[in-house]
């Protein structure tokens, strides 16, 4: 019987005579994809009777256009595991151990990721455990509401740190139109009126809950065939949706913006958080950005070294761009022994910045900044659930998983130059949102 679906070998060559480039995933990619829109990929990885089950659906905050209706990326993380008619929520849990894994799930910004990791040999148990719940999905007005009360109990919750409030009010103000405008729990107004959403939950599941949107991802050991097939067998029926999110464009922001949680007796921080482009595997932006990073603010930096460890002034700092698919944000957290030196703390670090704006970064530094974020990758890439996760992560922002290994071929690529530029074109004060925590009524720097 021939099956239905296209599958295609990441394994090619870059000319007629020329080997493909050496990538950083040493393993095969195999791609292929169903009529209805769904992606399949796997990787065969040595690991004996293990394999990890992912599936990448590509909803996440950013998809919450309506208003006052956000959160519901976020909810479905949860309500997924409520159960269907074949499969009840005990029922489930059940089958689930019967094939040695336990599932979960989580959501961000652009995506909600559910996965398990078990017995390779129960992959079939797996796919039809998946593919009833994404396909069957049912539940009560009452079963909705109590996970919406769950979801109001874990927002709670989290809002009692105060990095989770300086992140939801320093995201509120960063952005004007655009959805990251508000976090992955969405907006408590809307957490709290989300009881009363049952009707709008079945329209963003029937929105968003569709092949197309969707990425299954098998690691381990396991055979892109038998892969193919499981897929077609079970979710060769998913049908096809027909909704296409239009996301609100962010507007240019003009000056800095500054934003506060007074908190006493605890440890001061000021955050730098200035707009970033989205992530986009072929240009060398974002791959710049993340070695700039690296150069500053890692504890081989010369910003460490003095903020940390000889002025002591400061207890950590770290920073990093978010791989995101729209443009979001390059975020810079120190955290402070004192709050009397948090303007001192902030000059310092605009004053390393500028610097690198001038001044080029010797080549050897960024060699082995670039040696250590390889290495760091190489190291981590030791089982099947590592690897899926790292995929993953690609799969969301590119829906390509081939982008891992486009993105270590442009990390090669950054120059001194290229640090000089995107430290000129992003690290700029009308870009830059100030969040800060300490115990004075207001934001305390400028």
């Amino acid at each position: 019987m021939m099956l239905s679906f296209v599958m295609v070998s990441s394994i090619m060559m870059a000319g007629n005579n020329e080997p493909a480039p050496k990538k950083i995933l040493p393993y095969p990619i195999q791609q292929g994809q169903l009529p209805n829109g769904l992606k399949v990929v796997t990787v065969p990885y040595d690991s004996p009777g293990l394999a990890a089950f992912y599936i990448v659906m590509r909803v996440g905050s950013r998809d919450e256009i309506d208003n006052g209706r956000t959160g519901f990326a976020h909810f479905f993380e949860h309500m997924m595991f409520r159960g269907t008619e074949k499969y009840p929520k005990e029922a489930y849990s059940d089958a689930l151990k019967s094939t040695g894994a336990s599932a979960n799930a989580n959501t961000s910004l652009d995506r909600t990721v559910y996965h398990m990791t078990g017995n390779a040999g129960m992959l079939d148990k797996m796919f039809e455990l998946e593919s009833d719940r994404f396909m069957n999905l049912k539940y009560s007005v009452q079963d909705f509401k109590t996970e919406a009360g769950a979801v109001k109990g874990e927002y709670t919750k989290n809002s009692a740190s105060p990095y989770e409030q300086l992140d939801e009010k320093m995201n509120e103000i960063a952005f004007e139109k655009h959805t990251y405008k508000h976090t992955t729990m969405g907006f408590f107004k809307d957490v709290v009126d989300m009881p009363n959403q049952y009707d709008f939950s079945l329209e963003f599941f029937n929105k968003f809950y569709r092949p197309e949107y969707a990425t299954i991802l098998v690691v381990g050991d396991v055979t892109q065939e038998k892969v193919m097939a499981l897929a077609t067998k079970y979710f060769g029926a998913w049908q096809h949706g027909n909704y296409v999110n239009t996301i609100p464009v962010e507007p240019t922001q003009t000056e800095t913006k500054y934003t506060h949680v007074k908190m006493a007796n605890f440890p001061p921080v000021v955050s730098l958080n200035y707009k970033s482009p989205a992530y986009d595997p072929t240009k060398i932006d974002m791959h710049a950005l993340d070695l700039l990073n690296t150069v500053l603010f890692s504890e081989k930096s010369d910003l460490y070294k003095k903020l940390v460890i000889e002025e002591q002034k400061v207890r950590g700092i770290n920073g990093g761009a978010t791989n995101s698919r729209d443009p979001y944000l390059s975020q810079i957290y120190a955290s402070l022994v004192d709050a009397k030196d948090m303007q001192y703390v902030k000059d310092e670090i605009v004053k390393a910045i500028e610097k690198m704006k001038t001044t080029a970064v010797d080549q050897t530094t960024l060699d082995q900044a670039k040696m250590r974020m390889r290495y760091s990758f190489a190291m981590g890439m030791d089982s099947p659930t590592s690897i899926a996760e790292a995929l993953a992560g690609y799969i969301w922002v590119t829906g390509d998983p081939e982008s891992i290994n486009k993105a270590y071929e442009m990390y090669d690529k950054v120059t001194p130059k290229d640090l000089m530029d995107v430290a000129k074109k992003y690290y700029v004060s009308t870009g830059l949102t100030i969040a800060t925590i300490s115990d004075a009524e207001n934001c305390p720097v400028k």
